[in-house]
């Protein structure tokens, strides 16, 4: 029986509950070479780690295929960074607003105890704001966005925090559709397929979809799911419903 080593990093807690930064360290069962991974939980409950990212960054590079010009793009949900280092990684883009609700995440990368964070916070095209993401999209300007990616959960079905539905609801996405651009889209990710995501997304959108992501989970082959709504290129009212 292998027996996998945790130490506690950092931790937080915060009126949503309790933020847990752990080291995974390699014992006799990894492969060699392998390295330490850091792995992020939230009231108990895995949100992410360090080694399977690869969710993170098909959720950008999708995304960003959806639009000609992404130069301005949103994402809701800061995360360990994996998501936001895909999208600088597009030559197209010249700002990244990532809005994060807790601080201690923050901290956490711009004091390097995520040890890739002040690297990647030192693009000058990242800005992040620390905020409920609800009441930044509330507060920006209208057509601020030719991109608004939305990867703050598991999905409508599969909640860490309950007040995150609110950010699947036509409200809301009534306000993601105003400060979207003509042409622009949002991309909602999720755990599972989302039906009732979908119509919701209908009351507000002309153009929605749906798309499977296949992944390889330390080689369990799984599917993720985007969830994609695009405002039309010539709309002169973008903010739906």
């Amino acid at each position: 029986m292998v027996c996998v080593e945790h130490v506690e990093v950092a931790r937080a807690d915060s009126p949503r509950g309790e933020l847990v930064l752990r080291e995974r360290r390699p014992d006799a069962g990894d492969p060699p070479g392998s390295s330490a991974a850091l792995e992020l939980r939230a009231n108990g409950v895995f949100v992410m780690d360090t080694v399977e990212v690869g969710t993170e960054r098909a959720l950008a590079t999708a995304a960003l295929a959806l639009v000609e010009h992404p130069s301005s793009v949103l994402v809701g949900g800061l995360g360990l960074g994996y998501t936001l280092h895909e999208v600088l990684g597009d030559p197209r883009v010249e700002r990244c607003t990532v809005v994060e609700l807790e601080p201690a995440l923050v901290d956490w990368m711009r004091d390097g105890t995520v040890p890739h964070g002040p690297a990647l916070l030192a693009d000058a095209r990242a800005h992040l704001v620390v905020a409920d993401l609800a009441d930044a999209v509330r507060e920006a300007r209208a057509a601020a966005y030719d991109l608004v990616l939305l990867d703050v959960d598991n999905g409508p079905e599969h909640l860490v925090h309950a007040a995150n539905a609110a950010l699947y609801a036509v409200p809301f996405l009534r306000e993601v559709a105003r400060v979207l651009r003509p042409g622009g889209a949002v991309v909602v990710w999720s755990a599972d397929e989302a039906p009732a995501l979908g119509e919701t997304l209908r009351e507000v959108f002309d153009d929605v979809g749906a798309q499977a992501l296949a992944v390889d989970l330390q080689g369990r082959a799984e599917h993720y799911w985007l969830h994609v709504a695009r405002v039309s290129p010539t709309a002169t009212d973008a903010a739906g419903g």
